[in-house]
């Protein structure tokens, strides 16, 4: 080995160790920020946003590091392959972080951490007005915080980057354009099909007794209880890491389905946190690649999984089982795709309805950030797409503008996400089809590990090693589109409602 690549070896490994303290800082906030949601008294808020915002700032510290810098321009080019990833993506982060001063990053943290009681008090009595400052305040500190990244660019587009990076907003606006001019006709189809779903639940379910199916149901998928837990918060989410992937869900007593529904999602997060290469913790080559992918599969086990004929004839002895509930596998498999033209609820949507719940969100959002909609004006525009959109029109701010937890984590720019992640779990399953054959024998008996490790192979192994449009076009061999998903929709449901 010569001198120089002795010493770019010695120079990787250095940075590298830092790399890991970045990240091993990250994901301390990542329990804090479940405890809160989960477990944390009450009253615990003032010292939690305390403690997150110290490690927001120690991590904000390391990621600007004059080391770092130094480190970062000593290896830009003279390294190759992973190491070469492994540096885009961390000098990526530096850049944006470098941009931003360190108080603002401790005034985000901190009210993002105030926010959420707020959040949680205003939806508990449907009143906007209670989280109206709270929102302002959000929406201000990341207004702040894109013109500190880059003035001359649009302030949204900047936010959406820090959830997609590598997938442009233009790519993003014109998919969720294609499917707010694509989905109306098919879901209009179904309103006026003389076709009427099963629905064999009635009455309320012991939330216990819900919370036992659910189990099942993540004991059949493989779910790993000895790298995992579940729990339930008021809006589902999955955490973690390789080695502690941890899921939640919730419960409605007359809505047990609901529960299977977010639970299988959350299920497909973890199971892309625990598919990443454990020997790479710590650095981008044992991290996600951003939330398109991450989205991706919690749809595909929710949606091409979950909410398929075969999982159906797998598990309804379960629900028997549990809620007495003796139903054929055919009216499960009815209810679990209803399509709805009464629902406001995003995460109780179906899986077409859903992706107008998305738009209503990234429009409002969008607007928001650039300074083309006051906050004041939120509840009001938010009920009007509603029924411009979807037909329906909230009654009051809990089951409208307030339902979800986004904002108030000052999440600007996650919602695209959302759908195109579907879009790309449409791709991704019909891909993982084409090389291994149909897949509805396997789900029918409960196996699960064909599709686990073509999953693996193809996606959670690489962590950040590709960009997301990289990693499509490995695993798919196609650039990201959203035809397999609108074929796959117009084929299911068109022979669910006898279209």
């Amino acid at each position: 080995m010569s001198p120089e690549a002795r010493q770019t070896d010695e120079t990787y490994e250095a940075f590298l160790e830092h790399v890991r303290t970045y990240n091993y800082v990250g994901d301390a906030a990542g329990v804090l920020g479940w405890d809160q949601q989960v477990t944390m008294p009450e009253e615990g808020t003032p010292a939690r946003s305390k403690q997150s915002s110290a490690l927001s700032t120690l991590r904000h510290d390391l990621l600007t590091d004059d080391d770092l810098a130094a480190w970062l321009d000593e290896l830009d080019g003279a390294v190759e392959d992973e190491r070469q990833a492994v540096v885009r993506e961390v000098e990526r982060a530096h850049e944006r972080a470098s941009a931003v001063p360190e108080d603002l990053v401790k005034r985000i943290s901190e009210a993002s951490s105030n926010a959420l009681p707020v959040w949680e008090g205003a939806k508990a009595d449907a009143d906007f007005s209670q989280f109206e400052e709270t929102l302002q305040e959000l929406v201000e500190l990341r207004r702040e915080y894109a013109a500190e990244i880059d003035p001359d660019r649009d302030p949204y587009e900047v936010l959406f980057e820090n959830f997609e990076p590598y997938i442009d907003i233009e790519t993003a606006e014109a998919i969720l354009t294609r499917l707010r001019e694509e989905l109306p006709a098919l879901i209009d189809a179904i309103a006026d099909s003389d076709v009427e779903p099963a629905d064999p639940f009635e009455g309320e379910y012991d939330p216990a007794a819900q919370e036992d199916l659910v189990r099942e149901a993540l004991d059949t998928l493989g779910y790993d209880w000895d790298r995992g837990r579940l729990d339930t918060a008021a809006h589902p989410f999955s955490t973690g890491t390789q080695f502690d992937a941890r899921v939640t869900t919730r419960f409605a007593p007359a809505d047990p389905m609901g529960a299977v529904g977010s639970t299988i999602h959350e299920f497909g997060h973890a199971s892309y946190t625990l598919g990443l290469p454990d020997e790479h913790y710590g650095t981008p080559l044992g991290d996600s690649r951003d939330m398109t992918v991450h989205e991706s599969q919690s749809r595909l086990w929710e949606n091409h999984v979950g909410r398929s004929l075969p999982f159906w004839r797998l598990f309804a002895p379960a629900v028997e089982d549990h809620l007495g509930v003796d139903a054929t596998p055919r009216a499960l498999y009815e209810h679990a795709n209803e399509v709805y033209d009464d629902n406001l609820i995003r995460v109780e949507a179906d899986e077409l309805t859903y992706h107008m719940h998305i738009v209503v969100r990234f429009e409002i959002e969008r607007d928001l950030i650039r300074g083309d909609l006051e906050v004041s004006e939120v509840p009001q525009v938010w009920n009007d797409k509603y029924e411009e959109y979807l037909g329906v029109r909230p009654e009051n701010d809990a089951e409208g503008c307030l339902q979800d937890i986004h904002w108030s984590h000052g999440n600007f720019g996650y919602f695209p996400t959302y759908s195109l992640g579907s879009v790309l779990a449409s791709q991704l399953f019909a891909a993982a089809e084409r090389e291994l054959g149909a897949l509805d024998d396997d789900i029918e008996s409960g196996e699960f590990d064909r599709l686990y490790g073509w999953l693996n192979e193809n996606v959670h192994g690489h962590g950040c090693r590709y960009t997301t449009p990289e990693l499509i076009r490995e695993a798919t061999g196609e650039e990201f589109t959203a035809d397999y998903f609108l074929d796959y929709a117009t084929e299911k449901y068109g022979d669910l409602y006898d279209l």
